[in-house]
């Protein structure tokens, strides 16, 4: 199937792509199937993850909010609380802002706990009645992380497969190093190249820049925002003290402590509910705005160019994870996702600091190697520990096996492929208490208070 860049980086609101974004779109989804006049209720199920995190991660309001019509993309982030405020006060839900109907959500909003859907962790069932108690319209849709959705119907996943011939086709790394090779170009032209069938070169660019805008605005909001994230665990923000403490600091240049920075402002903006970019996930939205802030401030490579470059260099990465395993905590553990990411940016790197294809590959693939059998177990449910310093700590690894590839010949003995395979076969044996369910690691051995 073909994946476009923008497949990957996509703009939308915290806490989590998979549990907000994808949930809210799904919300959209089933709207369009809806003759809303008709409707007199609607009832809404999550099951699996969705069930047992999904408040602490925000699906009961992504849900909400995508079927009173609004998107990831666009919804104001300012007016939510109200919004919602407003359907519980009023047990009144807008369809797609048109059609009123009663909602009750103790009732009508159930998180099945114990239950699993058979396709996938992250599963969610919408049913909407008649005034006479006639079901209009049932339909089932898996958020399957990164904000992708799929209908289910029966015992498959309806998967619509994008049938666009792409110039270089690639599914593996060592199927696009060997494009590289015989083209005698990088990775980031391979990309540009395939995602020219769908946009010109100046819309590519456009919508690429536009997304490292929205990159640096959530650092920007992360490092001045201050107080306490919301959830339980009453976590305290410290993006904003780091960064006065930083711009104090007679050496500017303590590059680490900066990255961990640019890594935590993001994080913190995502687990308010602000708005960022999956990339390729939310829980891991940190890591390549970092290393990409480090690119643009700490090295002698930073253009406009060079953020183009760096983001189709990762999300030709992305696309091979995408492909061959997975990026949701849900299905294969924080590997997934802060292991994706971290991987990508590697490489991303190292094509911008003037690595080779090879060594571009050496980069993410060593940075994956160093994220095996990363569990996701965030205590609460919420996106906030491990969550917000493990995109710190992963960020700085990026950087380090970037430079360690640079000084390679892009020779090695496990190759991307491997890792990838590797990874996902970790994942498929991982507990499921270790995915995304806070059942099992921190998220069972740290008191919440």
């Amino acid at each position: 199937m073909a994946t476009s860049v923008f497949d990957l980086f996509k703009i939308g609101i915290g806490p989590s792509s998979s549990h907000t974004v994808g949930p809210m779109k799904a919300a959209g989804l089933f709207l369009q199937h809806l003759p809303l006049s008709q409707v007199s209720r609607i009832q809404v199920d999550l099951y699996g993850s969705l069930g047992l995190t999904g408040k602490g991660h925000g699906s009961d309001k992504a849900v909400l909010l995508g079927l009173e019509g609004e998107q990831p993309e666009t919804v104001e982030i300012t007016n939510i609380l109200s919004r919602l405020q407003q359907i519980e006060a009023q047990q009144l839900l807008r369809l797609n802002q048109q059609h009123p109907i009663s909602f009750h959500k103790k009732q009508d909003l159930i998180f099945h706990r114990q239950q699993n859907l058979p396709l996938h962790e992250n599963g969610l069932r919408f049913q909407a009645w008649d005034a006479d108690g006639q079901l209009l319209l049932e339909k089932t849709y898996y958020s399957i992380g990164g904000g992708f959705v799929l209908e289910g119907e029966g015992d498959a996943l309806v998967i619509v497969e994008d049938q666009t011939e792409l110039p270089f086709p690639f599914k593996k790394a060592s199927e696009l190093l060997e494009i590289c090779r015989q083209q005698q170009c990088s990775i980031s032209q391979i990309v540009l190249a395939n995602e020219q069938v769908w946009h010109s070169t100046e819309e590519i660019y456009r919508r690429l820049l536009e997304i490292w805008e929205v990159m640096q605005e959530c650092v920007r909001l992360g490092c001045v925002n201050e107080g306490v994230l919301p959830g339980g665990l009453k976590v305290k923000r410290r993006a904003p003290s780091l960064h006065r403490k930083l711009q104090q600091e007679e050496d500017p240049t303590n590059l680490m402590v900066w990255v961990n920075l640019f890594a935590l402002a993001v994080n913190e903006e995502n687990a308010a509910g602000g708005r960022v970019v999956t990339a390729p996930t939310n829980g891991a939205a940190g890591i390549i705005p970092a290393v990409l802030h480090y690119l643009m401030r700490f090295t002698r490579y930073y253009s406009d160019e060079q953020v183009v470059r760096f983001l189709l260099t990762a999300a030709g990465i992305g696309m091979l994870y995408k492909e061959n395993a997975s990026i949701s905590g849900a299905a294969v553990g924080c590997q997934g996702e802060v292991g994706s990411a971290c991987s990508m940016a590697a490489g991303a790197l190292a094509e911008c600091l003037g690595g080779t294809p090879a060594q571009v590959e050496n980069a993410a693939e060593i940075a994956m190697e160093h994220n095996l059998g990363l569990t996701c177990d965030p205590i609460g449910g919420l996106v906030q520990i491990p969550c917000i310093e493990r995109n710190a700590i992963a960020a700085n690894k990026a950087i380090n096996a970037a430079q360690l590839a640079l000084r390679t010949d892009g020779q090695h003995h496990v190759s991307l492929d491997k890792v990838i395979r590797t990874m996902w076969q970790t994942g498929r044996d991982m507990d499921s208490k270790y995915k995304e369910t806070a059942r099992g690691g921190l998220a069972v051995n740290i008191v919440e208070c």
